[in-house]
């Protein structure tokens, strides 16, 4: 019943939330290093059903807490910040690529909704579940818009790193962003993520129906569907057409992960227009279970960094 009532009254969900955030960011502040790894490693148990060695990691998922908590490198500050990497794209493969930007705002209490297009999406640069997509404005209710503000602004102050030891995006200067929509012949649009390690794309992950029924193939670079798979998401009953640009695609996420020994590169593809998406170091934080075992493994083995604590 409460569950139900939060629904549909988003302004008493996120002061709630809000408020009870505090407290979490509080005791999360406290903890030293080995206190967060030890967070860390409870929350990889629950994903994975065994207990992290911090001095024997070989898998993705295992040599991806090493990562979030001790690699320190500020790009990634940059490149995981939605609004900052937008330069960094431009400059790397060309404004072209870019979902065009509507407005910024420090403060959702600041935007006016009326000076925004009847369909255009909401997020802000920081965090990560907050995206708010506005298909037809004309009929939001003032009551609508106070719950999206308040809702934008609790994930602007929530410190999303906290949550799984993604620690780069505390350091992101927090700030809600607006973009056009783009108008896509599916439910959702399709995202195209490529896996790179050593600046090279090695496998593309296709997900669909995102915001209804979440399906995820994974394919090599010569579009052959692999038989491994990430726990949570099933694969489409029916083959994903391979894009007539795939290889224009391939060659900007290579672009785009060539300073880094691994990072996920994502576009959008839409009736042979390529959008960028996003960069994320740090997918799924590394709790969501591949199987087999031997893919996480393998994929593993190709990222070539040193662990040693």
């Amino acid at each position: 019943m409460i569950r139900s009532l939060l629904s549909k009254n988003l302004v008493l969900k996120y002061k709630i939330k809000k408020f009870q955030r505090k407290s979490f960011i509080r005791k999360m502040k406290k903890k030293n290093l080995y206190e967060l790894m030890e967070y860390d490693a409870d929350l990889f148990e629950k994903g994975h059903g065994y207990r992290l060695d911090w001095n024997n990691l070989s898998t993705y998922s295992e040599k991806m807490q090493w990562a979030k908590i001790f690699d320190k490198d500020p790009r990634k500050v940059l490149c995981t910040d939605k609004f900052e990497v937008r330069k960094w794209v431009s400059k790397k493969i060309g404004e072209d690529y870019l979902i065009p930007l509507i407005g910024t705002w420090d403060n959702a209490k600041n935007i006016d909704f009326n000076l925004l297009p009847n369909k255009c999406v909401l997020k802000t640069n920081c965090s990560s579940g907050d995206v708010i997509i506005i298909k037809n404005k004309n009929k939001l209710t003032n009551k609508e818009i106070r719950g999206y503000k308040e809702k934008l602004n609790y994930y602007l102050e929530m410190k999303f790193g906290f949550n799984t030891c993604e620690m780069h995006y505390n350091k992101i200067k927090p700030k809600i962003i607006a973009e056009r929509f783009i108008e896509s012949p599916h439910d959702d649009l399709q995202d195209y993520k490529f896996l790179c390690f050593d600046g090279k794309p090695y496998f593309c992950w296709v997900d669909v129906g995102r915001y209804h029924d979440h399906k995820r193939n994974v394919y090599d670079l010569d579009w052959k569907l692999q038989n491994w798979h990430q726990f949570n998401y099933g694969t489409t009953d029916k083959p994903i057409k391979k894009p007539e640009n795939f290889e224009k695609m391939v060659k900007l996420a290579e672009i785009l992960a060539s300073d880094f020994k691994h990072v996920r590169v994502d576009f959008y593809n839409v009736d042979g227009k390529i959008y960028f998406g996003e960069m994320t170091f740090t997918n799924s934080s590394g709790f969501e279970r591949i199987e087999p075992q031997e893919a996480d493994l393998m994929l593993g083995n190709l990222w070539n960094i040193d662990t040693n604590i």
